[in-house]
């Protein structure tokens, strides 16, 4: 007999008319039909692991997979407070390779743990994993576990580009605190050699033949791909052929003010208001004294965008992914219509704004997935402009800025308000630039009722510096200083304890 099936009210998808718990709401995302899977980074320090690691990860939470970046690092300054030289990494320091091997498997527990029991379904292992053994023993805790491997090693031999990684990343590591950085820079430069010699890259033609991996050349300039086992390592790759480090500018910003937002009307096709024309004027200005070279510029398919990019004078893209959110049988209508004659659906949106999706219409969450091919192409591109809607632009700002599902129908994108997104190592700046015209104010604030609930919408468990700390941080091994063979601190440096808290990221 078929199943009687009943239509979820905030999503407006079909469910089976039983008894069976709901799915927990972190698996709304796209569904991985196997099981779990380990990303596992791989390759010598200052190779860009951990940028990947935390970029991969915010990509993939954004698109509604959970994932989460355990960094055997942080468990070794948690392990060995004091850090003082390369000493601690030779392959002769017997003592110190055996409290890293009790913090990689520290690491691989609370894998587990996020995997088996936090609804986890990446996890991503990131240390430099440089020797077949290491591999070996990760391979074998994945098999015991029934978890899916997939390897990303990158590779790169150019030491100017590792150099200035080491220069921006690693000399501000808790490790070098208070070292001046001659002296960090030389004693890292010995960490790396350190790992060198032990070295095993992995071997894809030959002994690593088996393993499902991506090698990473030189920052993007080659891959090498072998033996993709599905749709979230497809996903996985395309994305890391298509992200790059070179330094560049985005600049988010709404259509100048339109009819329809004076009117309090959402959705719809109008055209700019006198103020709205004012602001495309100011916005060709602001374009012109920013002096960028090559400046891609991109509208949606609607009239308010095209106007507001036709001021500017300069050749601009449309895209029909950058449409505003489609309201459905609430089109151009007021919040006051809509509470009138669909109280059920107002309700519904206020009570779950990123899942509620209008009838006939879109949620948050199908927004996402509509606006991935921009994200793919925003990463791939230098200077770009991109003039959206208050819905798309939070979007896109939520995956920039590593919000969760639960902030991001709530960020504040106002009119006339142009956000400048600096990429950083391991984040992006914004800066807010108002552009001093009027503009009505079409925000709406979390509704209390809404903020008093618990909150079960939220999908994020990233480490990386934009996302939310953990309010309590348990404590992952025990101090293993007194077991460690202490070497002598370097000249330049002052010992003191390291914070196990990574810092925050300019926002």
């Amino acid at each position: 007999m078929p199943m009687e099936l009943t239509q979820s009210r905030i999503q407006k998808i079909w469910l089976p008319n039983d008894n069976r718990p709901a799915l927990p709401r972190r698996s709304c995302g796209p569904q991985l039909a196997n099981s779990p899977t380990v990303i596992v980074m791989v390759g010598l320090p200052a190779r860009g692991k951990t940028y990947i690691s935390k970029k991969l990860t915010r990509y993939l939470n954004w698109i509604g997979v959970p994932t989460k970046v355990f960094n055997v690092g942080e468990y070794r300054r948690e392990a060995v407070k004091h850090y003082s030289s390369y000493d601690f990494f030779r392959p002769d320091n017997e003592e110190a390779m055996k409290v890293r091997r009790q913090c990689a498997m520290a690491a691989l527990r609370d894998v587990k743990l996020y995997l088996t029991e936090e609804a986890g379904q990446i996890a991503v292992f990131d240390a430099t994993n440089t020797t077949r053994e290491r591999r070996g023993m990760i391979l074998n805790f994945a098999k015991e576990n029934g978890f899916k491997v997939f390897f990303i090693e990158s590779v790169c031999n150019d030491p100017n580009v590792v150099a200035t990684n080491v220069m921006e990343v690693k000399l501000s590591s808790p490790d070098y605190r208070d070292c001046n950085s001659t002296d960090a820079m030389e004693d890292f430069m010995k960490r790396i050699n350190c790992y060198q010699a032990s070295y095993q890259p992995l071997d894809p033609d030959d002994y690593d033949r088996e393993l499902s991996l991506i090698k990473v050349i030189d920052v993007g300039r080659r891959f090498l791909v072998n033996k993709v086992q599905d749709h979230i390592q497809s996903r996985i790759v395309y994305y890391l052929m298509n992200i790059h480090v070179q330094p560049r500018t985005i600049y988010l910003c709404r259509h100048g003010e339109s009819e329809f937002n004076l009117k309090g009307r959402i959705g719809g096709d109008s055209g700019l208001s006198n103020r709205g024309k004012k602001f495309a004027v100011a916005l060709n200005k602001f374009v012109e004294e920013q002096n960028l070279k090559d400046l891609k510029i991109w509208t949606s398919q609607l009239k308010r965008t095209i106007q507001t990019a036709e001021a500017l004078q300069l050749p601009y893209e449309q895209w029909k992914a950058l449409n505003e959110i489609d309201a459905g049988v609430c089109e151009e209508m007021t919040y006051e219509e809509i509470r009138e004659q669909h109280p059920e659906e107002f309700a519904l949106r206020d009570q779950d704004k990123y899942y509620y999706r209008y009838p006939s219409g879109e949620s948050y969450q199908d927004l996402v997935q509509r606006l991935e091919p921009v994200i793919m192409e925003l990463e791939r591109q230098e200077n770009v402009l991109v003039i959206c809607h208050q819905a798309v632009m939070r979007c896109l700002l939520a995956y920039f800025l590593d919000k969760s599902a639960d902030e991001m129908p709530y960020l504040k994108c106002p009119l006339h308000t142009v956000l400048k997104l600096t990429p950083v190592a391991y984040g992006c700046r914004v800066e807010s630039i108002s552009l001093n015209i009027e503009a009505v104010n079409t925000h709406r604030d979390r509704p209390e009722e809404a903020k008093k609930g618990p909150n079960p919408l939220m999908r994020r468990n990233s480490v990386t510096p934009l996302a939310s700390p953990e309010p309590t941080k348990k404590p992952r091994i025990n101090s293993l200083e007194e077991h460690v063979a202490v070497s002598p601190a370097l000249p330049g440096c002052v010992p003191q304890e390291v914070p196990t808290q990574m810092p925050g990221q300019v926002s």
